[in-house]
C-alpha cells in the first residue's frame, strides 16, 4: 500500500477542480482505497482531491511587494532633464499631490478588481431525468453553501447526468449585495402560499401537517379498514342498497381463516423474491436534498410475466405439488416392471440390513474390538429378524394400504428408498461412536421382552 504524503490536520495548498488556482486547505482524512484526500477550504467547502493536486505551502514563494528594478533614467536621477520649468507647468508640490491622489485611486481600483471571492456554483439536474447505472462508484461533493432559492430551476438538458461546477468572480461588495438579495428571496418564498412552492424530494420535510394532523390520520387508519369491510359486506348481500345499510355483521369466527392468511403471505413473499431477482435495468431516482440519487431495479414487468406463468401452470395442472407428493398413479409400471411394488421391500429393507452390518464392522474398527459389542449384536439380530419376516411373507404386502390405496409419489418413494434404510439404522450408527456395554443378564431380559412382543 503506498504511503500517504500529507497528514491529517496539515495545512497545504489545494487546486480548485477545473482550474489552475491553488487555495489554502486543511487535510481532513485520507482514503487508502481510492487514494483521495478529503480537504476543507476556508469557506467551508469539502472536496476530494488527488495527491498530485495538493502541494505544500513551502512550494509557493511569496513575491516581493516592491520591484527591485527601475529604469536607468530614474537611477541616474534627473540630470538629463532640463532644469528649467515651463511657465505653464504647475508648481512641483501640487504636481506631486495630484500624482499621489491618482496613484491612490488606481490602487483602490486594482484592489477592488483583485479582491474577488471564488464561489463554486453547483448546478444539478432537475426533474425526472434519470441516468442508467454503469457500475462506476458514486462520488459526492459536500458543499456547505446553501442554495439560493428553492424555486430556481437550472436549465440543464436531461442527458447531462454529471454535476457541472462554475465559478463566479465578483467583488466583495457585490457579493455582499447578492447575499442580502438571496436572503430576502428566501424569506419571500417561505412566506408564500403552499401552491406556489416547487416539488420537494423528501415528503418528510413538510412543515404543515396534512390530513388534519394527528387526529385526522388516526381517524383514517381506523376508518379505512372498516369502510372496506362494509363495502365487501354490502356487495355480498342479495339486494345491496342504501336501504339495507348497515349489513349484518358476521361472527368473529368467520372473520379469520388461516389458509387465506397463509396464501396472502405466500403471495407477498413471492413478489418480494421477484423484486430481488437480478433482471432488468437499474436507474437512478430524482435527486435528494443532499444531492444523492438512489438506485432502483426496474423489473416490475418481469414479475408480472413470472406471476402469469405460475398462475397459468397452476390452473392447467390443478394441485401439482400435492399430486407430486401423494402420487397420481396407483400402479405405475414399465412393461411388467411394477415400480411401487419393487421399491416397497427390496432396495430399502435389504439395504437396511447391509447398513447395519457395515456399522457392526465400523464399531470393531473404531473401538479396537476383536468382536462386536453385545448391544450391537442385539440391534443387528432383532432388525435382521424383522426384514427376513417381511421378505418371507412377501405376499402379504399386496394387501397393505401402500399397494391398494396410495399412489406412487414422493411420499412412498422417499419412505422406501431413504427413510427405511437410513432412519431405521440409526441405532447401529449411534453405537459406533458411543459404546454401551450391557451384561448378559440384562441382554437376557431384553431377549425375553422381544420374544413376548
Amino acid at each position: 500500500m503506498p504511503s500517504r504524503k500529507f497528514a491529517d490536520g496539515e495545512v497545504v495548498r489545494g487546486r480548485w477542480p477545473g482550474s489552475s488556482l491553488y487555495y489554502e486547505v486543511e487535510i481532513l482524512s485520507h482514503d487508502s482505497n481510492s487514494q483521495l484526500y478529503t480537504v476543507k477550504y476556508k469557506d467551508g467547502t469539502e472536496l476530494e482531491l488527488k495527491e498530485n493536486d495538493i502541494k505544500p505551502l513551502t512550494s509557493f514563494k511569496q513575491r516581493k511587494s516592491g520591484s527591485s528594478s527601475s529604469s536607468p533614467s530614474r537611477r541616474r536621477g534627473s540630470r538629463s532633464r532640463s532644469r528649467s520649468r515651463s511657465p505653464g507647468r504647475p508648481p512641483k508640490s501640487s504636481r506631486r499631490s495630484a500624482s499621489a491622489s491618482h496613484q491612490a485611486s488606481v490602487k483602490e481600483t486594482k484592489r477592488e478588481l483583485l479582491e474577488v471571492k471564488l464561489t463554486p456554483l453547483v448546478l444539478k439536474p432537475f426533474g425526472n431525468s434519470i441516468g442508467r447505472y454503469n457500475g462506476e462508484p458514486e462520488r459526492i461533493e459536500r458543499n456547505d453553501i446553501p442554495p439560493r432559492s428553492i424555486q430556481e430551476k437550472p436549465h440543464l438538458s436531461q442527458e447531462s447526468s454529471y454535476v457541472s461546477t462554475q465559478y463566479s468572480l465578483r467583488p466583495r461588495r457585490e457579493e455582499i449585495k447578492f447575499k442580502e438579495m438571496d436572503s430576502k428571496e428566501e424569506e419571500v418564498v417561505t412566506k408564500g402560499p403552499v401552491s406556489s412552492r416547487t416539488f420537494e424530494v423528501t415528503a418528510t420535510q413538510t412543515k404543515d401537517l396534512e390530513f388534519g394532523g394527528v387526529p385526522g390520520v388516526c381517524l383514517l387508519m381506523l376508518g379505512l379498514p372498516v369502510f372496506l369491510f362494509l363495502l365487501l359486506l354490502m356487495c355480498k348481500q342479495q339486494d345491496p342498497s342504501l336501504l339495507s345499510f348497515p349489513p349484518s355483521l358476521p361472527s368473529l369466527y368467520d372473520l379469520w381463516e388461516t389458509r387465506v392468511f397463509g396464501a396472502y403471505l405466500l403471495w407477498f413473499f413471492l413478489q418480494a423474491l421477484f423484486y430481488l431477482l437480478p433482471v432488468g435495468k437499474v436507474v437512478e431516482g430524482t435527486p435528494l436534498t443532499d444531492g444523492r440519487r438512489l438506485k432502483y431495479r426496474i423489473n416490475g414487468f418481469h414479475a408480472f410475466i413470472l406471476t402469469s406463468v405460475i398462475v397459468g401452470a397452476s390452473l392447467f395442472w390443478g394441485n401439482a405439488v400435492y399430486d407430486f407428493f401423494i402420487g397420481r398413479e396407483l400402479n405405475p409400471r414399465i412393461g411388467a416392471f411394477d415400480l411401487k411394488y419393487f421399491c416397497e421391500l427390496r432396495p430399502g429393507l435389504i439395504g437396511w440390513v447391509l447398513i447395519n452390518l457395515v456399522m457392526l464392522l465400523a464399531e470393531m474398527k473404531f473401538q479396537n474390538r476383536a468382536a462386536p459389542s453385545l448391544a450391537m449384536v442385539l440391534v443387528n439380530s432383532f432388525q435382521l429378524l424383522y426384514v427376513v419376516d417381511a421378505l418371507w411373507n412377501e405376499e402379504a404386502v399386496l394387501t397393505t394400504m401402500d399397494i391398494i390405496h396410495d399412489g406412487f409419489g414422493f411420499m412412498l418413494a422417499f419412505g422406501d428408498l431413504v427413510w427405511v434404510p437410513f432412519i431405521y439404522s440409526l441405532q447401529a450408527f449411534y453405537l459406533v461412536r458411543h459404546p454401551n456395554e450391557i451384561s448378559w443378564p440384562v441382554a437376557s431380559v431384553i431377549i425375553a421382552l422381544k420374544r413376548e412382543y
